[in-house]
Order: C-alpha cells, then structure tokens, then sequence
C-alpha cells in the first residue's frame, strides 16, 4: 500500500544520542569513547525529520523503538511501529493515507469493509464528552456538565465546586436504578482512584427519587436535572463535583466500568475515530514549570503562535489555567480505536527560530538546547518543508485486529511486567573483564 503511495523505506540508526522524549532512554556505553553512551531510539523521530529536510518526501520503516518505562499490558520495553513522514501536507493528507492504510489492512486480513473517513473529536470535546482522549464509541452513555443545575441548587457542596471553576459531571445509567449500596459503593472507589472525591447518585424508581441528595436539594430540582439528562424511571443518574479534570477523568473510567459490568459494549464493532487539537503543554507541579504533552517537536495551531510570545511576558503564575501557554493547542492527533490509542502523530516545527522558543518554554537554555539538539536546529536552520507524520503501533493494532489482551500476547519473546525476558533470562550481570573494558564500575554488587 505505501510502495503505491511512493513512500520509500529507510532504516534510521539504533546508536543514537539520548534526547528526553518522555521516557528514560536504555543506554549502550562506548568501548571506544569511555565515558559516553549512545542511546536505543524511543522513536527515529529526529531522524525521520532530518530525511524530510534532505529531500526524501515520503519516508517509512517499521522500526523498533525501545523505552525504559514501567509497564502494562498495552507497553514493552520494546515495540514496533509503522513509522512514517511526510512533507509537504496538511492533516487531511495524513489521515487520508492512514484512513487508507487501516481500510486496507481490514479488508485484506479480516474481510473487514471499514467506512471511512473516521470521524473526529478535538481533545477537549472527547475529554468534555466521554472523559478520555481515546473515547470508546461502541455504546453510549456520555458525559453532561450540569453545573448550570447545580449551581442553584442549593447543596453548598455543588455550589462551591461551580463557584471555584470545577464543573459538577453526571451519567445515566439505563436499568440502573435498583443498583445496590455495595455496587455503589464500589463505583465511588472507582472515581476516588481517578483523582475524584466522591460520587453522588440519584435513583428515579416507581416515579420516586431516591437520593442522598434529597436532603439538599429539593425533588423540583432534582427533577429538572432528570429532565436535562433525559433520564427515566428506573434510571440512575451518578454525579462527580470537581476540579474539571479530575471530574471529568473519574467520569470517563466510571463509563468504562459500567460497560464491562452490564455488558453495554458490541464486540463485533471497529469504532475508529481522530483525536486532535490536543495542548501543546501541560503544568508539571513537581519541576514548577511546563512539560509537552507528547513531543517537543509538534507545531501549535496557527492561530495561537502568538500565545508562545505572550507567555514570556505573562504575569499569571505558571500554574494558572489562564496562562497564554497553558491555552495553546497543538497540531496532534491520535487514532483511536475501540477505546485503544494506535497511532500518535503530528505536524511538525519547521523553523529553527520557533524550535528553540519551545525548547525555552521548557525550562532549558539556550546553550543546553544547542547541546541536546543541535544536530536537528542547524538542520532547520538550513530551511524544511513543512512536514508531519504518524506512527501506528504495529504490535497494538495485531493485538486489536486478533482479540488479543495484551500486546503480549502477539509478540514472540515478550518481556514480563518487570522488565526480564523469560526465554534467555535477561538482563543478566556482565562479568568484570567487560565492565573493565568499558570503564565502568558497580556501585552495587548484585548477588
């Protein structure tokens, strides 16, 4: 399919230099320079834009990246992904080529007629809708902000929520109203690990309301609220008062735990679907400064360049929701499936001079920049096209196309959840005369 398109394959390198793409790099220490280490690549990244500056217009590999990060069952210390890179194209040329692909792919191994074009949610309408940036459409039951109701209503609690900027969150559960204190006590866990501080439900039986709530807020405007939501008898309507995100995160894992328990959820159904317009930071409260949501080298939309100036000479404190560069967006996107993110992407920085005003934005110098990234703002510097790109994982979308649970269970030799490979025993110790050799030293003995 892509040999058709003209995309040409290219093995990028797997000795490179470290770069902070979000998780620690495996390091591979140099006999010949002791003391420096190369890096296994995260992603070819770097490299793939560097091929679009020297003239190759449409790249692609299946390459390996490996990160060194905890894992789950959708992570690996090393996966494979269809990386690929274009120049001179928009976001709909990109989904188009990978709208085809994906059809393709369906119909060749799974006899699978895919409709496309998939349709697509900015991040802040899949997270206001259905609490996740990776939504699963396969059944229903969205998200309504009623902090309109909720601020009159007259509970303290709600009122204050509203007041300070959160937002009072509900869902309907169709059928739920007989749901016991031991289920609802459980769902209330559900949103508290999500970041929540309770959850609050109305039951609406044999044209009775039955609700803690009842004793704050009066049956006439707990019935508007049923009349907002659509709900019906025999309905249960669950509610979080929060910080919006917090609100909206313990809503969205509510619904998905809702759909596995009353079996809400259509196997057979392939619901693909476009995030995009995601932020292109997010506050890091630990480090008191900005972090990029996913890569350092994705573009902000055009209409919102100029907030990356203003932010310099901002006077609201960093962590403020208001700050110029807390509202810009990003050229990202991701394709979802069936709740399961399969691919991330972006357009790119194309010029040097906006590469290294984000780089400042997060927290490093200039000098620091040159070090860590020299190699690719000198490149810039020589003048790209504009570029973009996307990297659907391989192993996730086998993973989803067989059933399967885990990507685990697709690859041949996969890793434990901590890390060790079952079939050789690695990692294992290296004797001495090795560590010697490379001029390194253990701080720690391992038994």
């Amino acid at each position: 399919y892509l040999d058709r398109l003209g995309f040409v394959e290219i093995e990028t390198p797997l000795l490179i230099r470290s770069t902070p793409e979000g998780a620690r790099d495996y390091v591979v220490p140099s006999r010949e320079h002791p003391g420096c280490f190369y890096a296994l690549p995260q992603s070819p990244q770097l490299f793939k834009q560097i091929l679009m500056i020297s003239g190759f217009d449409r790249y692609f590999q299946i390459a390996k990246c490996l990160r060194d990060e905890d894992l789950r069952a959708d992570r690996q210390p090393e996966h494979s992904q269809i990386d690929m890179e274009m120049a001179f194209v928009t976001i709909d040329d990109i989904f188009g080529v990978v709208e085809g692909m994906i059809k393709h792919v369906f119909s060749e191994v799974k006899g699978v007629e895919l409709q496309i074009p998939f349709p697509r949610l900015s991040y802040d309408e899949a997270m206001s809708r259905f609490g996740s940036d990776k939504p699963d459409l396969r059944f229903g039951m969205e998200i309504f902000d009623i902090s309109e109701k909720a601020a009159g209503s007259g509970f303290s609690v709600f009122e204050t929520v509203v007041r300070t900027g959160g937002i009072v969150g509900a869902i309907v559960l169709k059928g739920g109203a007989s749901l016991s204190r031991k289920n609802l006590d459980e769902l209330g866990e559900i949103v508290k690990k999500t970041g929540a501080r309770g959850l609050a439900h109305i039951a609406f039986s044999g044209g009775e309301i039955k609700s803690p709530l009842s004793k704050h807020i009066d049956g006439e405007k707990l019935a508007e609220i049923k009349t907002k939501l659509g709900a019906g008898d025999g309905d249960m309507v669950l509610i979080v008062a929060d910080k919006k995100t917090p609100a909206l995160k313990s809503l969205g894992a509510l619904r998905l735990e809702l759909a596995r328990r009353f079996k809400l959820i259509d196997e057979n159904q392939w619901k693909f679907l476009w995030v995009n317009k995601f932020p292109l930071f997010e506050y890091n409260p630990d480090l008191k400064r900005f972090d990029a949501m996913h890569n350092i080298v994705t573009s902000p939309c055009g209409d919102e360049e100029h907030l990356l100036d203003e932010g310099f000479v901002s006077d609201l404190p960093l962590e403020d929701e208001n700050h110029p560069w807390a509202r810009i967006h990003a050229n990202q996107y991701d394709l979802v499936c069936n709740g399961v993110e399969l691919a991330s992407g972006g357009i790119r920085i194309h010029q040097s001079e906006m590469q290294m005003k984000i780089l400042r934005i997060l927290g490093m110098s200039e000098q620091r920049a040159e070090n860590m990234f020299g190699f690719l703002l000198k490149a810039l510097r020589y003048g790209a096209p504009p570029h973009g790109g996307i990297a659907p994982g391989l192993d996730r979308l086998v993973t989803l196309m067989t059933g399967g649970e885990s990507i685990r269970d697709v690859i041949a030799f996969p890793k434990t959840t901590g890390g060790r490979s079952l079939m050789d025993g690695s990692p294992t110790p290296i004797d001495d005369d090795q560590l010697r050799e490379l001029g390194l030293k253990l701080d720690k003995k391992i038994d």
